[in-house]
């Protein structure tokens, strides 16, 4: 199962710093838990300082539950140390499932 992840920051230096710093750390982490990361984006234009991640899950993991073991890590505490997350005034989560064409799976 994959999930397409929409972080809305506060200003493009949070954007930037987040994105480059603490979700690249977000990677290995996610890793350990089984947690694939596809791509990492910033919005283009539009001042909305949006950070857009798709990721993938294990098959038969419950989303929710991963989720909370890695936000409850020593290693996801230890990617977001610098990071102030009142920065991130949203975030929103879409749970997808690939169509039979699709070329990711």
């Amino acid at each position: 199962m994959f999930q397409l992840r929409i972080y809305t920051l506060r200003s493009p230096e949070s954007l930037y710093r987040y994105a480059s710093v603490h979700w690249a750390r977000h990677s290995a982490t996610f890793d350990a838990f089984g947690v694939t990361t596809h791509g990492v984006w910033a919005e283009r234009g539009g001042g909305a300082n949006r950070l857009v991640a798709l990721i993938r899950y294990p098959h038969g993991a419950d989303p929710e539950q991963v989720t909370r073991e890695v936000m409850a890590s020593p290693e996801f505490a230890a990617d977001m140390t610098g990071f102030d997350v009142d920065e991130i005034v949203d975030v929103e989560s879409i749970l997808l499932d690939p169509a039979a064409f699709s070329p990711i799976h």
